[in-house]
């Protein structure tokens, strides 16, 4: 499988090769699913409290006494029977959403999701980018790139490029991030997958699982 590549000027230069160790595996959408919930699990923070009766403010007395009176019996005002009183069996924070997979497992999935959207052609190359810093010089780029302004556009990137972080973050849509942090929640969320050439091997060495015969080169067309 071969994607188009364009330089840092927009302009399309040729064609380089996706490993089919990590762009051509059998897509198994359960994994995929697993791995999905699994980090949107693990992001999840515990906020719905409730106060227990032994939490809750009020006496302990009990309210009236056991027999003579002709009412059922009952205990003190903090009772969960009684309004205002404690909660049984509600929700509290310290309940752990934690959920885990195999790293084997993990990889697998990665591999699927990149797979699914090379498959849906939502990948393209860029061989580099010598911009500056600038928001205006990196939407300009956009402009030129074939994707969609407005929709979630993720750049794959092999290693820190200062200037082209500090260009994309005010752009709304445009998310960078580094090859060892590539997660289903961004992969399969994108309108289009850009990668640097250098990223494409960079993610075959770290997510392959076998050694594959493609290689991420650029062809001049």
């Amino acid at each position: 499988m071969t994607i188009d590549v364009y330089t840092s000027e927009g302009k399309k230069k040729g064609k380089a090769d996706l490993p089919s160790a990590v762009f051509e595996v059998s897509i198994n959408e359960g994994l995929m699913h697993t791995a999905l919930v699994r980090q949107q699990s693990n992001r999840r923070k515990a906020i719905a409290h409730v106060k227990t009766r032994g939490e809750v403010s009020g006496s302990t007395r009990k309210i009236f006494r056991q027999k003579g009176t002709g009412r059922a019996r009952r205990g003190p005002i903090r009772s969960p029977i009684v309004r205002g009183g404690g909660t049984t069996f509600g929700p509290r924070n310290e309940r752990n959403y934690y959920k885990n997979m195999t790293r084997k497992a993990r990889h697998a999935a990665i591999c699927s999701c990149l797979s699914f959207v090379a498959k849906d052609e939502r990948v393209l190359g860029l061989e580099k980018y010598d911009g500056d810093a600038k928001t205006k010089t990196f939407v300009d780029l956009l402009s030129k790139l074939p994707v969609s302004p407005g929709r979630k556009i993720v750049f794959v990137l092999p290693e820190h490029n200062e200037a082209l972080e500090r260009a994309a973050r005010n752009v709304p849509g445009v998310k960078t991030i580094l090859t060892p942090y590539l997660n289903p929640e961004d992969v399969l969320g994108a309108h289009s997958l850009v990668f640097l050439v250098d990223a494409i091997s960079a993610t075959e060495k770290l997510f392959g699982t076998k050694k594959s015969t493609k290689t991420a080169k650029t062809s001049s067309k």
